[in-house]
This record gives structure tokens, C-alpha cells and sequence, in this order.
């Protein structure tokens, strides 16, 4: 993603994938409860039940997002008795990018969030 482009036909083809792959990735943080839910597990490992209580969300909702977030590679779990414990795969990678998100919300301010296509306004419309 970050190679000059290139002429090639070849070239665009990689690059193509690499802007689809990076698509991908920062569709995995397109959604307010899975950054929750990152920034909770930056504390640490925990179980669904623990993710719950502390973010007020529903069971379903958390395994969705916790569902995703895995299928993404930013989270594993291993079992625990009857339960599975999930924690960060990354965890510097991923809390520098997130760090490096909120300088970059400082420097646009509201720009995004008032962006008539993705900003805040446009998905309490689309509600």
C-alpha cells in the first residue's frame, strides 16, 4: 500500500489487491462496538461475559464483532473451560494505527464526521 503506483499492468493488478486487502482491514474498524471493543481488550485478555459488562452491549452483539474482528486476524481466542478468552494479535501495530486514527481526527476535526457520505449525519439518515 504504500509503493508508488505503477504502469504496469501487472502492477495495478498488485496494487489493486493491496488497496482491496487494506479495504478489508479498516472495514474491521468501520464500526463504533468492535473499536470498543479493541480498545477494551488493549487492557487485556477477556471472555464475552466480562466484554458484555463492560461495554453495556448484548452477547449477540459482542460475538458478532468479536466474530469479525477474528475473521480480520486482529483478535484470537483460546479456550478457558467452558468459555473462550479473546485477546489483541498485533497489539502494538494496532493500538500505533489507532493512535495515529485519533492525530488524524485532531488535524481534520469535524470533516469527518460531517461528510455527507460517511460522516455521522449520513447514517442516522440511513437509519
Amino acid at each position: 500500500m504504500t509503493m508508488p503506483p505503477s504502469r504496469s499492468a501487472a502492477g495495478s493488478e498488485v496494487e489493486r489487491s493491496a488497496l482491496s486487502a487494506a479495504a478489508c482491514l479498516f472495514h474491521g474498524f468501520s464500526d463504533p462496538s468492535r473499536l470498543a471493543i479493541l480498545r477494551h481488550l488493549a487492557l487485556g485478555e477477556h471472555r464475552v461475559i466480562d466484554l458484555t459488562a463492560h461495554l453495556g452491549l448484548a452477547q449477540s452483539t459482542v460475538s458478532k464483532h468479536l466474530a469479525c474482528l477474528k475473521d480480520c486476524g486482529l483478535v484470537s481466542s483460546r479456550p478457558e473451560g467452558r468459555a473462550s478468552v479473546y485477546s489483541l494479535n498485533h497489539s502494538e501495530s494496532l493500538l500505533d494505527l489507532l493512535a495515529s486514527a485519533e492525530r488524524l481526527l485532531e488535524l481534520t476535526g469535524d470533516a469527518v464526521t460531517l461528510c455527507p457520505r460517511y460522516g455521522l449525519t449520513s447514517t442516522e439518515t440511513a437509519s
